[in-house]
């Protein structure tokens, strides 16, 4: 007989540690040889990234000990740190980013030796930032982006396409940094070099735009020692997002394009390249499904050429499979497995496929598919049950009725344990989840952090909100002028349908978020009566404040879309910031904060709980010194899941010995 016990109060295996160990996932993978290397997280090693190779008898091990971490800043979210190619006697060559000084680095691993930089310091710190290389060593030199402070200010800012001399030339003179590109967009992609080394292609965009509305593919050509010439565009535009651009193996330039409503593969063919044609031709059309996303990063790729001709391609409803597409007959056969999320990274050599994918069974993995037998299996970074897992909650894929019968996508996963049942008369707790972007959405996956609640009898709803990714563009622009309305009356519709049809306990609703689901959380519980309590992290909470300097450049003209312009609607601005109707908050709230986070600084969150002391609203903040946008220490990751089960507790009234109790405030 399972004994009963009350939603809330449930004993589980899955505690914070574990969740926290669990933190992060494999990224930016690639083939150096017959070998696979990734970039995979450290939570317990200060929050680094460190790089891991597979040897070709399976073998893994790791490349960069402590302190070195492999972590780009360019665009402050980041991108492709890496790049390797293999040499016959002396073993992998390898470049990266070091996170601590922003320099480009050379490494030799089985040489024994340290590695040497390949790039300068700036005088303004790390003002000199570097991301999405290729090494090309008939050239001696490793091709990448530059991000280049010129000022104090966050905005004060260029990029362009460089050339980086392998020899360590460029390492105390900047001078020696060839630049490939004029800079006339405020951002570009690494470039991609066709098969003959004629031309190269890159993807580029200005402000106000993000990657998302608009961009464009930037031809041109090799021009000896100079820089690229003859550059011209050949898709994309103002209203066309285009997130990656390559070559296939026939001179074809490859690309995904929303220009039909979803992310999908187009070819422009050597023909009408060399005839100065720009008229893509749809690859796989009618699917209405995603083949791309959001370009968060540098260096994300959803598809990559093979030798053969045909095409590894990620696609669904989000990315939820691999698949191999014929380019000529546009015909697309799919991988199978229990994978139900790819994330944005593939590598290939020969007939082999790499990526990274994960389900709501295992966490993410890196996955080896053989297109001569059609097998996947798991080759790295393997999932490992460190507990029974029957206690991983079990999820619904939902579609709700939102405000004028709009669709809203979510993921609901009910408490569930192996080791209780709850009462007859009782309705569990739920929170709702608002995920981060607010361009990206939730992925359906094992998350520790989720089985943290679910195991103990907290429900959890991730909601993919009306300008999410995964569901095409006119589904993503639900949100354009509408942040702070629609994200939020979406959560809410979930929150009120899972109680109206006796799923969830209406007085037992909370609300959790992240960055922008920061913003979704804290506008909810200014704007709404719905939630009980609610967990916010590193958030917007003043639109005023955040908008032009108040952020980092990438996203400083953000706001345009997702409120409007503020020279023409600022009285918008003020109306939809938490910070300007903190008297409406009248139950309590959770407010993490990591000090050194350039995107959502602390002084909002600083002034947002100067200005909601005093007033009997019970309240904690807790602030986390060296800690940036997005926790990744694991203590710090520890620490803000215990605060926010202890919340809970506290809110829901589920007493627990397990956890610190939460010092609420008044």
């Amino acid at each position: 007989m399972v004994p009963t016990g009350a939603y809330g109060t449930w004993p589980s295996p899955i505690d914070a540690a574990l969740a926290a160990s669990n933190d992060g996932r494999p990224e930016f993978i690639g083939t150096v040889g017959d070998e696979v290397w990734w970039s995979a997280p450290r939570p317990t090693e200060d929050g680094r990234r460190t790089l891991v190779r597979r040897r070709p008898d399976g073998t893994e091990e790791t490349v960069l000990p402590v302190p070195w971490n492999v972590r780009s800043r360019v665009m402050e979210y980041g991108g492709l740190p890496w790049a390797g190619v293999p040499r016959a006697e002396d073993g992998p060559f390898i470049v990266f980013v070091h996170h601590d000084d922003q320099r480009v680095y050379a490494h030799e691993p089985d040489a024994g030796t340290r590695p040497r930089p390949l790039t300068p310091v700036s005088d303004l710190g790390e003002g000199l930032r570097w991301a999405d290389p290729v090494i090309h060593p008939d050239r001696g030199e490793v091709w990448c982006v530059l991000e280049e402070f010129t000022g104090e200010a966050p905005t004060d800012v260029r990029r362009a396409i460089v050339a980086v001399p392998l020899d360590g030339s460029a390492a105390d003179d900047r001078t020696a940094v060839r630049e490939l590109t004029d800079g006339r967009h405020r951002f570009v992609t690494g470039p991609r070099l066709s098969p003959d080394g004629r031309r190269v292609a890159w993807v580029a965009w200005d402000h106000p735009r993000m990657p998302w509305e608009g961009t464009r593919v930037m031809l041109g050509e090799v021009a000896g020692e100079g820089p690229f010439g003859a550059v011209r565009q050949v898709a994309g535009g103002a209203d066309e997002s285009v997130a990656q651009v390559d070559w296939g193996r026939d001179g074809s330039l490859l690309y995904v394009s929303d220009a039909g409503g979803w992310w999908e593969p187009y070819a422009i063919r050597p023909a009408d390249l060399d005839g100065g044609g720009t008229a893509g031709m749809a690859l796989c059309p009618g699917r209405g499904e995603e083949f791309g996303g959001p370009l968060w990063q540098l260096g994300l790729n959803w598809f990559q050429p093979l030798e053969n001709g045909l095409v590894a391609a990620i696609h669904g409803k989000g990315a939820t499979s691999l698949g191999i597409l014929d380019p000529e007959t546009g015909q697309l056969v799919d991988t199978a497995g229990p994978w139900t999320e790819w994330t944005p990274t593939l590598a290939t050599h020969g007939t082999r496929v790499v990526g990274v994918a994960a389900s709501p069974r295992s966490g993410y993995e890196i996955v080896e598919l053989d297109i001569r037998t059609g097998r996947a299996r798991v080759i790295g970074a393997a999932h490992d049950d460190r507990v029974d897992p029957s206690y991983y909650p079990e999820p619904q894929i939902r579609v709700f009725t939102g405000p004028e019968n709009r669709e809203i996508h979510a993921h609901v996963y009910p408490p569930h344990s192996p080791d209780r049942v709850a009462p007859d008369d009782e309705l569990p707790p739920y929170v709702v989840w608002a995920h981060g972007g607010p361009t990206g959405r939730s992925p359906l996956v094992l998350d520790l952090e989720i089985a943290y609640f679910t195991s103990r009898g907290i429900g959890v709803a991730e909601v993919n909100y009306g300008g999410s990714t995964g569901y095409g563009r006119e589904y993503r622009e639900r949100l354009r002028e509408q942040w702070g309305v629609v994200d939020v009356e979406d959560c809410a519709a979930v929150a009120e349908t899972l109680a109206a049809e006796g799923t969830a306990d209406p007085d037992r609703l909370a609300i959790r978020g992240g960055s922008a689901g920061g913003w979704t959380a804290a506008v909810s519980l200014t704007s709404t009566r719905v939630y009980a309590c609610g967990a916010i992290r590193y958030p917007v909470l003043d639109l005023l404040g955040w908008a032009g300097d108040g952020t980092h450049d990438f996203e400083s003209r953000y706001l345009d879309s997702l409120i409007g312009p503020l020279d023409e609607m600022p009285g918008r601005y003020r109306e939809r910031s938490p910070l300007e109707h903190v008297d409406r908050i009248d139950v309590p709230l959770l407010l993490l904060q990591g000090l050194d986070d350039p995107i959502c600084p602390p002084a909002q969150s600083e002034r947002f709980i100067a200005l909601l002391a005093g007033r009997g609203t019970p309240h904690a903040y807790l602030a986390f010194e060296g800690e940036s946008h997005g926790f990744r220490r694991a203590e710090t990751l520890i620490r803000a899941l215990e605060a926010e089960l202890s919340l809970y507790t506290l809110t829901f009234g589920t007493p627990r010995g397990d956890v610190p109790v939460l010092g609420l405030e008044k």
